[in-house]
């Protein structure tokens, strides 16, 4: 592969623009580049769960979509190439199924937290979200490729077991969301007391 990257800074962006993979230059606040800083602080969100001890079956899992992410970025980066495919979003769904098979159901939404390792994965979690919506907002501008989409959205799926796994692991506890009218039940309750 050679010397890629053997000089750092090019000084060409210092304008407010950079060059995507086929050469062309758009702004740096380009929706376009807005999806590929996303995707490049979800790798980042998802390298910070990688530091914590975790079972192998996710680390693995955790490693492959950290490549898979790169090759996200690099399509982004060309536009009218492809480098997420139907079977990438199965590979998802595989794992999916089997994580939460051990889990579980659930019957109301979930606080974020849960310990170190699970609060980092709904970090993650989150910034897929915006990476997510970010996509969808550059769709109806230019063409992507429609499996990109739907691995951002079955991602953020997995992320979701995979921060319930790590809440068990970890010892947490998965708080669960309290609607306002039985917070205020417990309210007035606890101050009749």
């Amino acid at each position: 592969m050679g010397n890629r990257l053997s000089k750092i800074y090019t000084r060409t962006g210092d304008q407010g623009t950079t060059g995507l993979g086929h050469g062309e230059r758009v702004t740096k606040n380009s929706q376009r580049i807005e999806v590929i800083g996303d995707v490049d602080e979800l790798n980042s969100a998802v390298g910070m769960v990688l530091v914590h001890d975790l079972r192998d079956p996710i680390r693995n899992c955790l490693n492959e979509v950290q490549h898979k992410l790169f090759d996200l970025g690099g399509e982004l980066s060309m536009p009218g190439t492809g480098a997420i495919h139907p079977e990438d979003i199965n590979v998802l769904e595989s794992g999916l199924d089997d994580l939460n098979a051990g889990l579980p159901p659930l019957r109301e939404f979930i606080l974020p937290g849960g310990g170190p390792a699970a609060a980092s994965c709904h970090l993650a979690r989150a910034i897929c979200r915006r990476a997510e919506r970010h996509m969808v907002a550059l769709a109806c501008q230019e063409d992507i490729n429609p499996p990109s989409l739907a691995y951002l959205n079955r991602l953020s799926d997995l992320l979701f077991v995979i921060c319930r796994i790590l809440a068990r692991d970890e010892g947490g506890l998965e708080v669960l969301w309290r609607h306002d009218r039985e917070r205020q039940r417990r309210e007035k309750s606890e101050g009749q007391r």
